[in-house]
């Protein structure tokens, strides 16, 4: 990667390993960009090869487009993945970390811009819906609907996210059906499914409103757009119109590989956020029955998203935009089913750190391809710019994937990821985890044991040989 600068996450990793061109374009020549985001997806869809889920119209999109079958995040939590999405730089790793910078902002005046007013600066009309940074809606305050505090100032000409009977998009944020919100996290169930439309979980409102924002974006035909619209589902707890649960009556759900616990120290985290709610006095890792229930609600949690951006996709169609809109679907990180006794996400583990990634160009010159080339998070801002035909941010710290979008055999790059005490590398072969203290975690991915069996003190030379690169990744 080029441009790097000094930042939190290479401030880490360097005192761990120390202690132990401008393009000139006009309005008429520029694609619209819809950027889709989706809360808590790993890349459980048809179109990645979970035969078991219906997810018809992202699996289309998939076909249409290119499929990064090797996408990660670079942080494995909501705040810090959508940081290095919307700023194109590594962050700090907690939740918080859009609103440090607009803290920042407000004091320094300067900064570099965000994604979205990075296009706002080149004649683009930035609009959110629903969940795209942190806080759905883009507000603090108590209920997040402060409006004097912004978490991404200067970025958005409009972001909206519609409430209805949820009272404040913290509501919203965990709500169950019709205006149920999360008052008491002990006294919410898990999971749920209630007859009834759409509309009866939050998600429904955001399409709503994403829908109409979509067609008078169309029709205002003189200037491009850049709309994100951010689905909630399949986040915590798990909810969805009960159509859509009866969908997986007959599923057949595969075996969830490397279930136990792993021994000795990992990335290992105890689900602390999924065992917060109401599950009856269950525990998915001792009743078979109960982990089954988990994933059927969070499959029809996924279909319901699915149904969500159907209506999105259909109204670009309908708009007379679609030919010249780039759209990305991306998911904001993965999320354990079981894996490693894992129900949630928060660890630098496989199932934590890949999410979904979908790009279609309808100007590219090859498209409806899968790619193995592994790629990060990172790499969505500058691409973007690079498609659009507008100028590179020379800050951003990605690099953009347009060779691997016309051409499917492009290599991609190692990925990095972080969390709060350690970081790592994943690369083709091998993942290696550094925490903070120097211990390490090596695991070999070309093996059917993956990420079970830590191999770090039997290869102290691929240890040495993954920090050289980690550390060259952060300089």
């Amino acid at each position: 990667m080029k441009n790097r600068k000094p930042g939190f996450i290479i401030g880490v990793v360097l005192s761990v390993l120390f202690a132990v061109g401008c393009k000139n374009y006009t309005l008429e020549q520029q694609p619209n960009i819809l950027l889709i985001c989706v809360d808590d997806l790993r890349p459980d869809l048809k179109s990645f090869g979970a035969e078991h889920i219906i997810s018809p119209n992202i699996d289309k999109l998939a076909k249409q487009g290119v499929l990064f079958k090797k996408h990660y995040v670079n942080s494995p939590s909501c705040g810090p993945s959508r940081y290095t999405l919307l700023t194109g730089l590594y962050g700090t790793p907690n939740n918080n970390a859009l609103f440090l910078r607009a803290k920042q902002i407000a004091k320094e005046k300067k900064t570099n811009p965000s994604m979205p007013e990075w296009f706002k600066t080149h004649g683009y009309t930035t609009v959110s819906v629903g969940k795209v940074s942190h806080h759905p809606g883009g507000r603090g305050g108590a209920n997040w609907n402060d409006s004097t505090i912004i978490e991404m100032p200067n970025a958005w000409h409009r972001q909206l996210m519609p409430v209805k009977e949820w009272q404040h998009p913290k509501g919203a944020m965990h709500g169950l059906a019709h205006g149920e919100i999360r008052v008491n996290a002990s006294k919410m169930d898990v999971f749920q499914s209630v007859e009834g439309n759409d509309s009866i979980y939050p998600d429904g409102a955001i399409t709503e409103v994403a829908v109409n924002e979509l067609r008078q974006l169309a029709l205002n035909n003189k200037k491009p757009f850049f709309l994100a619209v951010g689905f909630i589902k399949p986040h915590l707890p798990f909810g969805a119109p009960k159509n859509y649960y009866d969908d997986y009556e007959d599923a057949d759900f595969p075996e969830i590989k490397h279930p136990k616990k792993p021994e000795g120290r990992t990335t290992w985290h105890n689900s602390n956020e999924f065992k917060q709610y109401n599950r009856w006095g269950k525990n998915p890792n001792e009743d078979a029955d109960f982990a089954y229930q988990i994933r059927r609600h969070y499959a029809a949690c996924i279909t319901y998203a699915d149904a969500q951006i159907a209506k999105v996709l259909e109204a670009l169609k309908q708009s007379g935009a679609y030919k010249n809109t780039i759209i990305v679907l991306w998911g904001d990180h993965g999320w354990h089913l079981g894996e490693h006794a894992i129900w949630g996400k928060h660890t630098l583990f496989e199932e934590s750190l890949r999410s979904p990634l979908v790009i279609y160009d309808p100007r590219a010159k090859q498209s409806g391809f899968s790619t193995d080339a592994m790629v990060e998070t990172l790499d969505v801002f500058p691409t973007l710019c690079d498609l659009a035909d507008i100028e590179m941010p020379e800050f951003a710290q990605g690099v953009s994937l347009k060779n691997v979008l016309n051409k499917k055999d492009t290599v991609g790059h190692n990925a990095l990821a972080y969390k709060s005490g350690a970081v790592t590398l994943r690369t083709n072969t091998h993942r290696l985890v550094l925490h903070d203290d120097g211990f390490t975690e090596l695991y070999d991915h070309a093996t059917t044991k993956k990420e079970t069996q830590n191999i770090a003190e039997k290869h102290p030379e691929w240890v040495e040989k993954l920090k050289q690169q980690l550390k060259a990744k952060c300089e």
